[in-house]
């Protein structure tokens, strides 16, 4: 489970990097396409991971932790770009 971890932790940190870099680049009013392709990117990725990996145990649980926090770092940055106007 520890190398699952490894992989998970390792998406999240590409979005988190991705979000950061469409919040400074990106205007504001068009921020949520871009949000929505990050969201789909990591779960692809995720997916493209375990077709090479061919383990079926664990991929929901992966899925799930990966889409999971996907989703919560752009919430958290969607909600930082409304504050911020």
């Amino acid at each position: 489970m520890k190398q699952n971890w490894l992989e998970i932790i390792l998406i999240w940190l590409a979005v988190a990097f991705f979000t950061v870099l469409l919040v400074v680049q990106v205007p504001s009013d068009r921020i949520l396409g871009p949000f929505a392709a990050i969201l789909a990117g990591s779960l692809a990725f995720v997916s493209m991971i375990q077709l090479f990996r061919a383990e079926p145990r664990g991929f929901v649980r992966r899925l799930v932790y990966v889409g999971g926090g996907s989703y919560l770092i752009l919430t958290l940055a969607t909600a930082f770009v409304w504050l911020r106007g």
